[in-house]
C-alpha cells in the first residue's frame, strides 16, 4: 500500500481489534488482517496484495512477461511458506524475550511497562507451540541456519547486480519476501545481526522495499529471469519441493472421502524433510498446496511458446515435476479457511 500510494490507516492488533475483528470474522488469533472499505475482512498477506491488486492496478506489483510471473508465484510459495521456518527458529530460540514484551507492548497498550512481558508471554505461548510442529527441533536448527545463511548469501550476491528480485523496482517477489525477512528476520534484533552479519546487502534491501518509495526503475528486459536468482530457486525446489510432494499425496488420501466444500485440515499429517544436511518431519500442510495451485494456474494459462520457455527455466532449478504436479481438488479460499471446491 505504502508502494502504490494508497492511504490506510494502521491499527495494532490489541484485545479490543482481536475480539470484535479478527477472532469473529478469522476464526484464529492471525496477523495481516485487511478490512476494507466496505467492511470485508481479508487475511493472508498473498490475498491482501491480489485484493490490492485488483483495486488499485497501478503502479502493479506484478512482471508483464508470464515466466517472470511464474516465477514471482513460486517465489511466493517459498516465501510465505518456506522461509517460515527460519523465521520461526530465530523468533523463538533467539528472540523469545524481546517478542513476548513485544506482543504486550503493541496489543495491550495502556498496560504498565513493567506488565507487557507477561501480558506477551500469554500471548506469544500459541504461537511459540508451532515451533515443534514446523519441525524445528535440536536435530534440524544446525541445518535450518545452514540453509538460512546460503539463501542469505545467494540474495545478496543477486542483489550486488539488481535492487530488487527482477530488476531494479520492486514486484511481488519481493513484497513475498518481505514478509519473513522484515517482520520477523529483520525486526527481531538477535536475527537481525545475523542478517547484518552475513548479508548486509539483504538488510539494504528490506530497508528499501519497506520504504515503499521505488517506481522509477524498470524489470528485467525480455521476460528473462537472471541466472543469479538460480541458488534461490534450486535451494527451495530442493528443500521445499519432496514436502510439497508428499502433502500432495496425504492430501489425495484425506480427499477420497471429503466433498466439495469440506473444509481441508491445515495440517494433513507429517512428512519428512532435509535441509541443510539435516532430516526431520514436519506438518503436511494444506495451505502450501493453495499457494502453490496459483503458481500451476498461472503455468497452464500460457501459450505453448511460453511453456516451453518455462519447462527450461525449470529444468535449470531442479523444479521439471512442477511440469506434471497435479493436485487431486482444485483447492478454494472460503471464510478465510482453505475448502475443496
Amino acid at each position: 500500500m505504502n508502494w502504490k500510494g494508497i492511504a490506510f490507516e494502521e491499527r495494532a492488533v490489541d484485545e479490543s481489534v482481536m475480539k470484535t475483528v479478527i477472532l469473529p470474522h478469522v476464526g484464529w488469533p492471525v496477523v495481516p488482517v485487511l478490512q476494507t472499505p466496505d467492511g470485508r475482512i481479508i487475511q493472508d498477506t498473498a490475498d491482501i496484495i491480489a485484493e490490492i491488486e485488483t483495486a488499485f492496478p497501478e503502479p502493479s506489483v506484478m512482471p508483464d512477461g508470464p515466466i517472470q510471473r511464474f516465477a514471482s508465484l513460486l517465489m511466493q510459495v517459498f516465501g510465505d511458506q518456506w522461509l517460515v521456518l527460519p523465521a520461526m527458529h530465530y523468533r523463538w530460540n533467539y528472540n523469545e524475550d524481546w517478542i513476548f514484551t513485544e506482543f504486550g507492548r503493541t496489543t495491550a497498550i495502556d498496560a504498565p511497562a513493567n506488565e507487557h512481558y507477561a501480558i506477551g508471554e500469554k500471548i506469544g505461548e500459541r504461537f511459540r507451540a508451532m515451533v515443534p510442529m514446523l519441525g524445528i527441533s535440536e536435530t534440524t536448527i544446525p541445518g535450518i541456519e545452514s540453509s538460512y545463511e546460503a539463501f542469505l548469501a545467494e540474495f545478496s550476491a543477486h542483489l550486488e547486480q539488481f535492487e530488487y528480485v527482477f530488476g531494479d523496482r520492486p514486484s511481488l517477489a519481493d513484497f513475498t519476501l518481505i514478509g519473513p525477512l522484515y517482520a520477523h528476520l529483520y525486526r527481531d534484533p538477535e536475527s537481525r545481526k545475523t542478517m547484518e552479519r552475513v548479508a548486509p546487502r539483504v538488510a539494504r534491501w528490506v530497508e528499501r522495499t519497506i520504504s515503499g518509495q521505488d517506481h522509477q526503475g524498470d524489470l528485467i528486459d525480455n521476460d528473462t529471469i537472471p541466472n543469479t536468482l538460480f541458488p534461490i530457486f534450486k535451494r527451495h525446489s530442493a528443500e521445499h519441493m519432496p514436502v510439497l510432494e508428499a502433502t500432495n499425496r496425504l492430501f489425495a488420501q484425506w480427499s477420497e472421502t471429503a466433498s466439495s466444500g469440506d473444509e481441508v485440515p491445515r495440517g494433513l499429517g507429517t512428512a519428512p524433510f532435509h535441509v541443510g544436511g539435516c532430516e526431520g518431519q514436519t506438518m503436511a500442510r494444506s495451505f502450501s498446496l493453495f499457494r502453490l495451485q496459483t503458481a500451476l494456474d498461472s503455468l497452464a494459462e500460457m501459450s505453448n511458446n511460453d511453456r516451453a520457455k518455462a519447462e527450461a527455466f525449470l529444468g535449470s532449478i531442479d523444479a521439471k515435476q512442477l511440469m506434471s504436479f497435479e493436485l487431486n481438488h482444485r483447492l478454494v479460499r472460503k471464510n478465510c479457511k482453505v475448502c475443496l471446491a
